[in-house]
């Protein structure tokens, strides 16, 4: 249940999956829904997060077309890093300039004592544990990744069917046998995105 999947979206209208593919596939498939008066809500979901992704269908296909360009899938920013910002106009003299961003840390006495004793000082020492620590909880990130995932899914979608609440047990308990059991008086092309979501 720890996959990382591509970014990709998938529509549903009601319960039955419409579409997946880029966003502008997507919205061009959710406002065909919504024009043609759909039975059940529309919604388009981020599959990399499992949150429903806001898209604006007004207007025409070409308008639509025109407001969610057909971009290469984005690949998924490591955690704090989407919000580094880019180095602006040319490299000026010193030290390089590597997306440092400036926050406080709060240690008792000894926790600095030990770090300024450190090859390099505490910044370089606090950089070598945290990348340490991201590669030893890589596979324990990717599970917790995978079950919040399918869990928004599955709260925006299937959060008054049968056996929610127990396939959400189910889900956070790593125990995917049972809950590929409980998904299973689900309709079709939810469980099947659940559980694809769930890894």
């Amino acid at each position: 249940m720890m996959e990382s999947l591509p970014s990709l979206y998938t529509t549903f209208e009601g319960h039955r999956r419409i579409a997946t593919g880029s966003l502008q596939a997507n919205a061009l498939a959710a406002r065909k829904a919504l024009a043609g008066q759909s039975a059940g809500p529309v919604l388009v979901f981020d599959d990399q997060t499992g949150r429903p992704a806001e898209v604006d269908t007004r207007g025409s296909d070409e308008e639509v077309v025109a407001r969610y360009p057909n971009t290469p899938p984005r690949e998924a920013a490591p955690v704090g890093q989407d919000d580094v910002p880019a180095p602006a106009g040319p490299r000026s003299r010193g030290r390089p300039r590597l997306g440092v961003v400036p926050r406080e840390v709060t240690l008792l006495p000894r926790h600095w004592e030990w770090l300024g004793g450190q090859p390099g000082g505490a910044s370089v020492a606090l950089r070598k544990l945290v990348e340490e620590a991201r590669r030893a909880g890589a596979p324990g990130d990717r599970l917790r990744q995978a079950q919040e995932r399918a869990y928004r899914f599955m709260q925006a979608i299937g959060g008054d069917l049968p056996g929610f609440e127990e396939a959400t047990r189910a889900l956070f308990a790593n125990d995917p046998i049972r809950f590929n059991e409980l998904l299973a008086a689900w309709p079709h092309d939810v469980r099947e995105h659940a559980i694809r979501l769930a890894g």
